[in-house]
């Protein structure tokens, strides 16, 4: 186990700390933008929640994030995405 964490370390394209923008779907419910900024804001406490982007569907059930985050390290972006995953709300994550 220990190496196949070390192989997955090494072989990573990205060159931490990157700006990594991280895209989340989720059903337009009334906290849905709040809940998705608080879990960013856990693992990210840089992060600066003016600069989310959303974008409602063309029916107006849906809401798309874009969060642009300072990611500091694999495992961050990892424990985020996993996070952000438990959303009741949440359909996807990109």
């Amino acid at each position: 186990m220990e190496g196949e964490t070390e192989f997955i370390k090494r072989e990573s394209l990205l060159a931490f700390p990157t700006e990594f923008p991280i895209k989340v779907m989720g059903r337009r419910e009334g906290d849905f933008a709040q809940g998705v900024m608080e879990i960013v804001l856990r693992h990210c406490p840089d992060f600066d929640p003016k600069t989310m982007e959303m974008r409602p569907s063309s029916k107006g059930g849906y809401l798309g994030l874009t969060v642009t985050i300072q990611a500091q390290s694999r495992e961050q972006l990892d424990a985020l995405y996993r996070d952000l995953c438990t959303h009741p709300a949440v359909v996807m994550v990109l």
